[in-house]
């Protein structure tokens, strides 16, 4: 394993400490053989077989790899042009924030603060892109109401929001969302608008171009014109009118019991009714009521027994 590869294994395991298995720190001052690249025992954590993968990453050439200790780029970036996302009233910029800090910490909340920033980033990167909806919501919840859990942001339809957020991380994601939106650009994810977790290798991966690792995700922006820079051309119109992930599809409730099984109508007994003006009541035919349709051997279900 050479040193660039070194150096990128232990730059990931800085990034994303909660998931290693082992410290490789001191791995920076050791030294390997090229034609040996396997993984050694207490090196791996993961995610770790990108690094270790032959041409997983082919940085452009003359590019600064590392960065930062969380940062590792993978090409020269053109950063995205800076803008200030403001809603239309309070009650859009506030759902504005608020959405794009659900995504901020259900999608890197243990993530360094340049892992949150590069995914606040690539949000608003699809916010001017016109393949995607033109609100922060709309970019943040599209497909949330999908039931395969193919939505564009899996926090929103997996299940992650039922998680209650801790409020000092909440409240870190929401100062990171507020930057954001104020127009404060994250430079080094350039114009992406993908990412993924070290721990998968989705299919699409190999039709983008990765761009940097950054915490534990790898950012791409799209070959061809989809990612250049006159592709960021859409206007934010700042109206907000979705506040969370949409409703998801109901399965189709089950037909209801065949009338022969129903117990036949009978005429409603006398109600009561309140004179006010006399103060008496006075007995009324009411209409007939819908009787029950439980099964009659199930009637008294649920009943105590005294």
């Amino acid at each position: 394993m050479g040193h660039g590869a070194v150096a990128a294994l232990a730059l990931v395991a800085l990034a994303a400490p909660r998931l290693i298995t082992a410290a490789p720190l001191d791995l920076l001052a050791t030294s390997a053989s090229e034609s040996d690249p396997a993984e050694k025992p207490g090196d791996n954590f993961p995610g770790s077989a990108f690094f270790f993968a032959q041409g997983a990453f082919d940085p452009a050439p003359g590019v600064a790899t590392i960065r930062s200790e969380h940062v590792m780029g993978l090409e020269a970036v053109q950063a995205a042009p800076a803008m200030a996302f403001r809603g239309l009233t309070a009650l859009d910029s506030y759902r504005a924030l608020n959405c794009l800090t659900s995504a901020i910490y259900y999608e890197a909340g243990n993530e360094p603060e340049d892992g949150q920033r590069a995914v606040a980033q690539v949000v608003l990167n699809r916010v001017r892109n016109p393949n995607w909806p033109k609100s922060i919501c709309g970019v943040i919840y599209e497909g949330s109401e999908r039931t395969d859990a193919r939505c564009q942001f899996t926090f929103s339809c997996d299940g992650s929001m039922v998680r209650l957020a801790s409020a000092e991380g909440w409240a870190r994601a929401r100062r990171i969302a507020a930057l954001a939106l104020a127009g404060r650009v994250y430079e080094p994810v350039g114009l992406a608008t993908f990412y993924h977790t070290l721990a998968v290798r989705p299919d699409w991966a190999n039709a983008m171009q990765p761009v940097a690792v950054i915490g534990a995700h790898i950012f791409y922006r799209a070959s061809g014109a989809g990612g250049a820079a006159s592709a960021f051309r859409a206007v934010y119109l700042g109206r907000e009118t979705q506040s969370g992930p949409a409703r998801a599809a109901w399965i189709k409730p089950p037909l209801p019991l065949p009338i022969t099984d129903m117990a036949p109508s009978r005429p409603a007994p006398d109600l009561p009714k309140t004179d006010a003006a006399a103060g008496m009541t006075a007995p009324v035919n009411g209409p007939a009521l819908p009787q029950s349709a439980i099964r009659p051997e199930f009637r008294n279900s649920g009943r105590p027994l005294i």
